[in-house]
């Protein structure tokens, strides 16, 4: 929290976290005075912390499953709340790595449409030792196929790339905050 808050009242309005449970530990209580805040769930997001991270994210930038979708949407609905949601696209097929494979980008899209979840755009990580503009030009391509309009792609080793590649979304933590520990 000791570096968050300056960067609040500095001006900085969002802010990304990995982990569900961490986002509610420490921006609950944030979130409830400082409404202006966007808080953006660039991790992973399991089907059974849906209800948690509908609430308390406003972007998901992680979604990659017809199930999730579904989770989301009627989270959503229980909620009266409308999150901007980015599908993950698993463009080098990293088995480690979340993302929907590209051959089912376009069904996933589709059913979250189905869904009325608000998709805003696509997201990608492109492999840590290849370089990225091949990736973030591909994806790119893809969102401007699909009618979208933001990108989230480019981390703090690659970020710059990710801007020359129209990025609106870039994860930029460990450059502020320092690796986690």
């Amino acid at each position: 929290m000791e570096k968050i808050v300056p960067l609040i009242d500095y001006g900085h309005l969002d802010f990304g976290e990995n982990k569900v449970q961490e986002a509610i530990e420490k921006w609950s209580k944030i979130k409830l005075t400082k409404k202006e805040i966007s808080l953006h769930l660039i991790g992973r997001l399991q089907t059974n912390k849906v209800k948690f991270a509908v609430k308390i994210f406003d972007y998901i930038h992680s979604l990659d499953s017809l199930k999730l979708a579904k989770k989301i949407a009627d989270e959503e609905i229980k909620l009266g709340k409308k999150n901007k949601i980015f599908i993950q696209v698993n463009l080098a097929n990293e088995a480690q790595k979340s993302g929907i494979p590209l051959s089912q980008l376009e069904e996933l899209f589709n059913y979250s449409l189905s869904l009325n979840l608000n998709i805003i755009g696509l997201m990608c990580i492109p492999p840590e030792l290849e370089d990225p503009k091949k990736y973030f030009i591909k994806l790119k391509k893809l969102n401007d196929k699909l009618g979208l309009k933001e990108l989230s792609m480019g981390m703090s080793a690659d970020f710059m790339e990710a801007i020359n590649n129209q990025a609106t979304f870039i994860r930029v933590g460990s450059k502020i905050f320092g690796s986690r520990i």
